[in-house]
């Protein structure tokens, strides 16, 4: 009967606010990824991203990260480690908290991608550019 009227819907809504930490903390998660889920939290990396999975959503939309507060909304896929990757497209069923992943010698640590930022790399160039930039006579 209640789910009829849809007050299941509002009890609902009422933990999910909870579970958030209250109204304020989740109407800022809705203004970071605009969205509000309920789920589970399965582990946290060391960058202090949390993941979630809810088994009743949609494969492929049933596990998520909510990135660190401190990054804001400047978010990026980057910034989810190797180990954690896997587990959120479903290469691997168990996470790394269960199932600690190999690492190798070869393996550097985790670094987020900054094309497009400040700190991008740059080569440095030693050809003569092909194009000059014209300066106007000094007139006196």
């Amino acid at each position: 009967m209640a789910s009829y009227f849809g007050i299941d819907k509002i009890f609902k809504a009422l933990r999910i606010i909870r579970d958030y930490g209250g109204i304020r903390a989740s109407l800022y998660q809705l203004y970071r990824v605009d969205d509000l889920k309920d789920g589970s939290l399965v582990g946290e990396d060391a960058l202090g991203n949390k993941y979630y999975e809810n088994k009743q959503l949609t494969l492929g939309r049933n596990r998520w990260v909510v990135y660190h507060p401190s990054v804001g909304t400047d978010y990026d896929a980057s910034m989810v480690t190797a180990e954690w990757y896997g587990w959120l497209h479903h290469k691997t069923d168990q996470p790394p908290t269960e199932v600690p992943p190999t690492a190798y010698a070869w393996q550097s640590g985790h670094q987020e991608n900054v094309t497009g930022t400040a700190d991008a790399y740059t080569p440095y160039s030693t050809t003569r550019p092909k194009v000059e930039a014209w300066t106007p006579p000094r007139t006196v």
